[in-house]
C-alpha cells in the first residue's frame, strides 16, 4: 500500500505522520523524513546567502507516475507494509515543509532503508525543479555530488 500526494498545498508534517501511524499501527516500526526549505545557499549556513523564496516545478503526471514507481521499487526491495510520499511544488518560504516520506514495516532496518532509498531517489532523479530567490537574483539548484553518491549506492 502507499499514497503519494504532489501537492501546492502545504501540509502539517505531524498530522500527516499520525495519521500514517494510526493506519499502521499492527506495524513494528514506522520511519519518516520531512525536508524543509533552507534559508541558505549552499552546504554552510554561516557562509551561505540568505534565501527569501523558493520556487519549486514539476512535471506534472510524470512526477507523479515516477513516485508511484518509485514506492513500487521500494516494497519490492523490502518487506514494507504502507509508503506516504508528499511533495509540494510551488512557492515556499523558509521552514516550509517541502517533502515527507514515511515507511511502515514490521521491523525497523526495512523500514530506515526503505525511506532512506526513497529520500535518495527523490533528491537526485524525481522531476522536480528548485530555483532560489535571494537579495542577489534567482538560482536555480542542480543535484549536489554527494547526493548522487548516496543515491548510487542503492544500484549495487
Amino acid at each position: 500500500m502507499s499514497l503519494i500526494c504532489v501537492q501546492k498545498e502545504a501540509f502539517n508534517p505531524g498530522d500527516e505522520i499520525n495519521a500514517f501511524s494510526t493506519r499502521n499501527s499492527n506495524s513494528g516500526a514506522i520511519t519518516s523524513f520531512v525536508g524543509q526549505m533552507r534559508n541558505f545557499r549552499g552546504p554552510d549556513r554561516t557562509k551561505g546567502m540568505p534565501i527569501n523564496t523558493m520556487l519549486l516545478e514539476h512535471y506534472s503526471g510524470m512526477a507523479e507516475r515516477q513516485l508511484s514507481d518509485l514506492a513500487s521499487s521500494a516494497q519490492s526491495r523490502w518487506p514494507l507494509d504502507d509508503i506516504l510520499i508528499i511533495h509540494r511544488y510551488g512557492e515556499l518560504k523558509p521552514g516550509d515543509p517541502i517533502v515527507l516520506v514515511a515507511t511502515a514495516s514490521s521491523h525497523r532496518e526495512p523500514a530506515f532503508d526503505a525511506c532512506r532509498f526513497l529520500m535518495d531517489w527523490l533528491k537526485t532523479q524525481a522531476p522536480f525543479w528548485k530555483k532560489e530567490i535571494s537579495a542577489d537574483g534567482a538560482n536555480w539548484v542542480e543535484s549536489e555530488e554527494s547526493d548522487k553518491a548516496k543515491a548510487a549506492r542503492w544500484n549495487r
